[in-house]
């Protein structure tokens, strides 16, 4: 397992906080004071974001899709087996926890994050789960417009990194490049969405994540073992641009009848900024 980078503050009972692809633990700086004045909370990077070093490669098989015929033998060795899939970030995510000598946890995810959060519950390792917009319900036509609107993300991240401080100094140059994950994104802080940009464009684990997005099948009401019997909430903007509320929230009701079933008027794909207070107000028992 990679060391992870993290956050760690407050204390109570362990929460977890998880980001989403792409992301880094500082997407959860709005909500981090006030959460962490009722709990121990450690917000991390998985491994290949944000400051947490992808593993090393493997030439083990992988489960991961082969390269592209252009990317040749020289691509180097193949990746780790299993790496970018929910299933195994939530191994590491695990395995950290026990590293800080942490077995009983409430856990909150962002998207990716999110799905992390519900397989933690569905194995029965968290007592808790706040999701806001978690991957997994979506159809095929959802799940691919997730993988291009965070795909093209990157690409203008990444394309426009030396024109980012400019951009996200400006109010309506973060009203047009954070859009997709914000309801409000003029009133983002620049730092808070130069840093977002940054990450993104960074995260060697992007790609893979991205990828394994094809072999995560929809969650079912077959499928979520011990969630029936915790306490889950499910968060969604109701302007979500990557995870549409309208289709996939419905779906998640559908699924986890059981769970308290948020929306979050005028907030979009990160909450966080958009509403902090009643994000943070979900992510403690009420």
């Amino acid at each position: 397992m990679a060391e992870l980078s993290y956050d760690r503050r407050g204390s109570g009972p362990p929460l977890v906080l998880i980001h989403g692809i792409g992301s880094h633990w500082q997407v959860w700086s709005p909500v981090l004071d006030e959460v962490s004045r009722h709990r121990d909370v450690i917000a991390l990077d998985l491994p290949g974001f944000g400051a947490s070093p992808p593993p090393p490669p493997t030439s083990a098989p992988s489960a991961a899709p082969s390269p592209a015929p252009s990317a040749g033998p020289s691509a180097g060795p193949s990746p780790v087996a299993g790496f970018g899939s929910v299933a195994w970030f939530a191994d590491q995510v695990v395995a950290f926890l026990r590293g800080l000598s942490i077995e009983s946890f409430e856990a909150g995810g962002s998207s990716l994050g999110g799905g992390i959060a519900l397989e933690l519950g569905r194995r029965g390792l968290a007592s808790r789960v706040t999701a806001f917009s978690p991957v997994g319900f979506w159809s095929t036509p959802g799940r691919l417009w997730c993988q291009a609107v965070v795909t093209a993300a990157r690409t203008g991240a990444t394309g426009l990194a030396p024109a980012l401080p400019g951009i996200m100094n400006s109010r309506a140059g973060r009203s047009a490049f954070c859009a997709p994950f914000y309801g409000r994104p003029g009133q983002l802080p620049a730092t808070d969405a130069l840093s977002g940009a940054r990450a993104l464009a960074a995260a060697p684990g992007f790609g893979q994540a991205r990828d394994a997005f094809t072999r995560l099948r929809p969650w079912t009401y077959a499928g979520t073992g011990a969630l029936s019997g915790i306490p889950v909430t499910i968060a969604w903007g109701t302007r979500d641009a990557v995870l549409p509320y309208r289709t996939q929230a419905r779906r998640a009701r559908t699924v986890l009848p059981a769970a308290r079933h948020v929306p979050l008027p005028g907030c979009g794909h990160l909450p966080f900024a958009d509403d902090p207070a009643r994000c943070a107000a979900l992510l403690l028992p009420q």
